[in-house]
């Protein structure tokens, strides 16, 4: 049968788990009476929630006599290590860009990894019914992105295709005509994508994506370079470096059809299935025919950039509200998870119970937490610190990021100074339509650890940030810190809204009256620099001499709101987030004030 297997690349919100939803409806892979959830390809709840992909799936449809396997990839950065391993898959790609907004670092990175390995890809100009779309524009950007990307003369040489996906139709012109649906995009997708390449030899297949099933185990999707497979038969698992890592018999093939997966009796070179009935089959590995030798080549995935350390929780609330919280639990969670995502690495704490876990990013990292405290975990989490490398000559590397700021002109001065504190370098600075202004910085990612809620505060709500990993570069200097204190509680008990209110001049109140609380846990915001403990279980002294005017009702200012992203940026180093499946705690990391005092004058000394 005719095969084409083709990427969908984008930024997120750019509309490609909607183009999918279109291309599975054009060619007829759902009945007309069937109810389908709009996004059908994010099934995970994570997913749906925030609107973005958080991994790769992969779909096919039927398409004039041809079966064409599509790869749905993440738009965050956080999350490209699944991107890079999926390109290997597939022989064409789908560029898609917003016609407002034009391509983003996501779309930036994706798309160099995908000219690199000599993809020629498609650019689908999507949303061009908003109101301020500039289609033209975009196109010369597009154009100037692949040339920066030092993309060939053949690629450079790419279709353009305009469209709404959220309307359903594509046309070679942006102002249509739109009777036609997706049908000239899947058409321009058989002209110009190739036949899948096939290579000499015995069954060979890479695999790229993990995922654990109750009844079949592991199942492992990829695509075969070579030969062909059937259910039952002998294989072999090779590591990168060419290594026998198992041998076993494959239980079940599994083939992508519409929104399912139907089991098949053989696969072929060239198509994109789903095998299982292996232990250690693992992403990056090959399996192979028995009489096969060399592995195939796996892409390289760039290294973690942030790490934070996971540890047992230990407060005086511990086992309250989720059932998973001893140490071995943990562990075993953090490893499975490391096993599918090839961009998180896991290793234990030295000299504790924790475990270090490294990661693109916050949001990813964030994500794995959230992921864990909705099935039942209770751990503690440190705040994220960057993983620094040494270069040739010693000196001290860190991670430093690209930066995209969309902002109003007006706010552009705040913006540029905040982030030159950040020790971020301003690299270029264009008008970008509208009364906006795009501002690009290469700034270390430490710096901007927790720096997205305050520009949102900075530019009331209307700045766009997005960043990318840019590379590493010498150290450069110290960053300051957050600026104000913190209010301890120095008791364990419900809160008092009474004593709250006493207390309102101290600083804002990260609780709600009748919280639990317990000393050593972070329950509000100090308006100075220091620490403060604090009392906020102190009822009324209540008498049975009453005067007019004295029990008015107690009037409070709504609490600062903690969510897990912002809970994360906000602490200090000798924080902790403590995450449970009802609540997100702030805490210090000793709980005891004079072990804590004691700890403070241990570092003086030593650093002295």
């Amino acid at each position: 049968m005719n095969l084409r297997n083709i990427a969908i690349i984008a930024h997120v919100d750019h509309g490609k788990t909607t183009l999918v939803d279109r291309l599975l409806q054009a060619s007829g892979a759902f009945r007309d009476n069937q109810r389908v959830a709009e996004r059908v390809m994010d099934s995970n709840d994570l997913e749906r929630e925030r609107g973005i992909t958080i991994l790769a799936k992969a779909t096919s449809i039927l398409w004039k006599d041809t079966r064409i396997n599509i790869v749905d990839t993440p738009g965050h950065a956080d999350f490209g290590g699944e991107v890079e391993r999926i390109l290997s898959m597939v022989d064409g790609a789908i560029v898609l860009v917003d016609a407002a907004e034009g391509p983003m670092p996501q779309t930036k990175f994706v798309v160099g990894k995908a000219l690199k390995i000599g993809l020629k890809p498609i650019v689908c100009i999507n949303k061009v019914d908003k109101h301020d779309a500039r289609p033209v524009e975009v196109v010369n950007d597009v154009f100037d992105l692949f040339a920066a990307l030092d993309a060939t003369d053949e690629q450079l040489d790419f279709p353009i295709i305009y469209g709404s996906a959220k309307q359903g139709w594509m046309s070679a012109n942006a102002d249509g005509p739109k009777d036609k649906g997706v049908a000239p995009l899947l058409d321009l997708v058989l002209s110009h994508v190739k036949q899948p390449r096939v290579e000499d030899g015995g069954f060979r297949m890479l695999g790229t994506l993990l995922e654990a099933n109750p009844y079949l185990g592991r199942i492992i999707t990829g695509r075969v370079f070579a030969g062909s497979v059937k259910p039952n038969q002998p294989v072999k698992v090779l590591s990168r470096d060419g290594k026998i890592v198992e041998q076993g018999r494959v239980s079940k093939i599994l083939a992508f059809r519409g929104i399912e997966r139907q089991p098949i009796e053989e696969a072929d070179a060239g198509d994109i299935i789903a095998i299982a009935g292996l232990e250690k089959f693992n992403v990056a590995d090959t399996l192979a025919a028995l009489d096969v030798s060399e592995p195939l080549q796996a892409q390289p995935i760039d290294p973690p950039t942030l790490s934070m350390t996971f540890l047992v929780n230990d407060s005086p609330l511990a086992g309250t509200e989720g059932d998973k919280v001893t140490s071995r639990v943990i562990r075993d969670r953090l490893y499975k998870e490391a096993e599918g995502n090839v961009a998180l690495s896991v290793e234990p704490a030295p000299n504790s119970d924790a475990y270090v876990v490294s990661g693109r990013g916050e949001l990813q990292l964030a994500i794995l937490i959230e992921t864990m405290r909705r099935e039942g975990f209770e751990l503690g989490v440190s705040r994220p610190k960057v993983v620094f490398q040494t270069g040739d000559n010693g000196e001290l590397l860190e991670p430093v990021e690209e930066v995209v700021i969309d902002v109003d002109e007006e706010f552009s001065g705040v913006v540029v100074q905040k982030m030159s504190e950040r020790k971020a370098e301003m690299t270029e600075m264009r008008p970008s339509g509208g009364g906006r202004l795009r501002l690009v910085f290469h700034a270390p990612t430490r710096g901007l650890i927790g720096y997205q809620g305050e520009l949102l505060t900075d530019t009331r709500g209307t700045a766009i940030l997005n960043r990318l990993f840019h590379g590493y570069a010498p150290w450069k200097g110290d960053i300051a810190g957050r600026r104000t204190g913190v209010l301890i509680s120095n008791d364990q008990g419900d809160a008092v809204a009474y004593a709250m209110w006493k207390l309102e001049d101290r600083g804002p109140m990260m609780i709600e009256p009748g919280a639990k609380v317990y000393r050593g846990m972070i329950v509000g915001e100090h308006t100075r620099d220091n620490d403060l403990e604090i009392n906020v279980l102190k009822g009324k002294q209540l008498t049975n001499i009453r005067a007019a005017g004295k029990d008015e009702a107690v009037r409070l200012t709504p609490p600062i709101k903690m969510t897990l992203e912002k809970a994360l940026a906000y602490i200090e180093d000798d924080e902790l987030v403590e995450v449970t499946p009802k609540s997100i705690r702030l805490r210090k990391a000793i709980l005891d004030p004079n072990d804590r005092k004691k700890a403070v004058r241990q570092k003086e000394a030593l650093a002295s």
